[in-house]
């Protein structure tokens, strides 16, 4: 068998072995370089790709070159410029991407009474630094991905609208923005809109203002592609909604591509008009979750490789324990310690690491069983009696069924013992329960916020 061959042979099998988010930031960007006596050589495209591939993919990869009659080779992961690498971003300066060619750029004139041209101040653009490549892929946004990336080969055709929902700091502008700039980089004459609702609402306001309501509409509605983020701010704006209600249904009519991001589903909007919510619910809804250790861990030396710098395992590990839950405040860490270790002429190591956090971050808290039976308990407004009962009624049974998974993926409980804390002889109802939530959020967005704000209020 050829060694490239025989390399595909092997991602194959991994693909099926690990999550796409995994396989996508780890394999997919790998190939072979050559093969020695004593070992096969395989091309990765950054240092902490071939970190991660030796720390922990390494006895798997040994093991499926065994399974395919490869068994006297070691496996040498070695950075190769021949594999595609994560684009680096040479400054901060934010540059925008116009929906037409930069030579067509007409600024912003003014009429006899001082109004602005509405049809010319209205061209809102992306961060070119925002790209799929620079996107880290994990379990916690992989679907997310995987729907923008099938819109940018269908544009209005596929997940139309997508409504991308997390908390602050979790990537959503990130990966929509990446969308429009993939787009305009296949086609750049498509007319890629990107607006915040705040943005819109006060271009909204100023349009009615200088009477320049038609201009404005036309603008909105004679897009290809029109991206709004931050969808929660526009709630509670009647006339606001209803313009953009108006909006939607022409474009969509069009079938042209809607991309919406907001921290909420639909539902969970307050003041949000039923007939928007409705139409939201068109599409697909997906979820951005807090990264997990590996996906914070690649954000790290992602961001460190920036500044071409490359980060010690321990570092990293270090920085992705202290900051859990948000992307930004992790690179605001990676970037205070990168400073300082500048501005001293210093190599970031783990002594200095400790030195500046170890003593301002306290980790999350231990979390007891009992506190995250209670805690749902609350959430779900049932007597705490009544989910350790034998009460088959479904407004206790998913409550329940909703404890028994956070006791597993937050404690990492057995199912016997998880039984226990709930007051069940028989583990397999642990085991049903699990597994039917599981498979539910993928499902329910609902579901999914449930759990959210339940690990909130646990600081887990």
């Amino acid at each position: 068998m050829r060694d490239d061959t025989l390399w595909q042979t092997v991602l194959g099998e991994i693909e099926l072995s690990v999550s796409r988010g995994s396989y996508i930031t780890w394999f997919k960007n790998t190939r072979v370089l050559r093969k020695t006596s004593s070992a096969l050589v395989v091309g990765v495209p950054n240092i902490f790709a071939k970190q991660q591939l030796e720390l922990k993919y390494k006895p798997m990869v040994l093991e499926l070159l065994k399974k395919n009659g490869v068994s006297d080779l070691d496996v040498e992961f070695k950075i190769h410029s021949g594999t595609v690498a994560p684009k680096k971003i040479q400054d901060n300066t934010e540059t925008i991407i116009l929906s037409q060619p930069l030579e067509q750029k007409v600024k912003p004139h003014y009429g006899g009474n001082g109004a602005p041209n509405v049809t010319h101040s209205y061209r809102q653009g992306l961060n070119k630094k925002y790209t799929f490549e620079s996107f880290i892929v994990g379990s916690s946004n992989e679907l997310a991905y995987a729907a923008c990336q099938a819109i940018v080969h269908n544009p209005g055709l596929k997940y139309n609208p997508l409504f991308v929902y997390g908390g602050v700091g979790l990537g959503k502008t990130h990966l929509i923005q990446a969308v429009g700039n993939e787009i305009l980089a296949k086609k750049e004459r498509t007319k890629v809109v990107y607006i915040t609702s705040e943005q819109f609402v006060q271009e909204f306001l100023d349009a009615i203002r200088y009477k320049k309501i038609t201009d404005f509409a036309g603008h909105y509605r004679g897009a290809d592609v029109l991206i709004i983020d931050d969808m929660q701010f526009i709630a509670g704006k009647e006339k606001t909604q209803e313009e953009f209600f108006h909006t939607f249904n022409a474009l969509h009519q069009a079938n042209k591509q809607i991309i919406i991001s907001s921290d909420k589903p639909p539902k969970s909007i307050p003041t949000l008009e039923e007939r928007l919510r409705s139409r939201f619910e068109w599409g697909m809804i997906v979820d951005i979750g807090s990264p997990d250790f590996e996906t914070r861990c690649a954000i790290l030396q992602n961001k460190a490789s920036q500044h071409d710098i490359t980060l010690d395992q321990q570092v990293v590990e270090f920085l992705a324990n202290q900051v859990q839950s948000n992307i930004r405040e992790l690179e605001g860490v990676l970037n205070q310690l990168l400073a300082f270790c500048e501005m001293r002429g210093l190599t970031p190591d783990i002594s200095i690491a400790v030195g500046l956090f170890g003593t301002q971050r306290s980790r999350p808290k231990h979390v007891s069983a009992r506190q995250i039976i209670e805690k749902t308990a609350k959430h779900f407004q049932i007597e705490l009696e009544e989910i350790l009962s034998a009460k088959r009624d479904k407004d206790i049974v998913v409550p329940r069924q909703v404890a028994m998974y956070l006791l597993r993926s937050e404690l990492h409980l057995s199912f016997p013992k998880i039984a226990r804390e709930l007051g069940r002889k028989d583990h397999t109802t642990a085991i049903h329960s699990v597994d039917k939530i599981e498979k539910e959020m993928n499902f329910d967005p609902n579901l999914k916020e449930h759990i959210k704000e339940i690990k909130e209020r646990l600081n887990v």
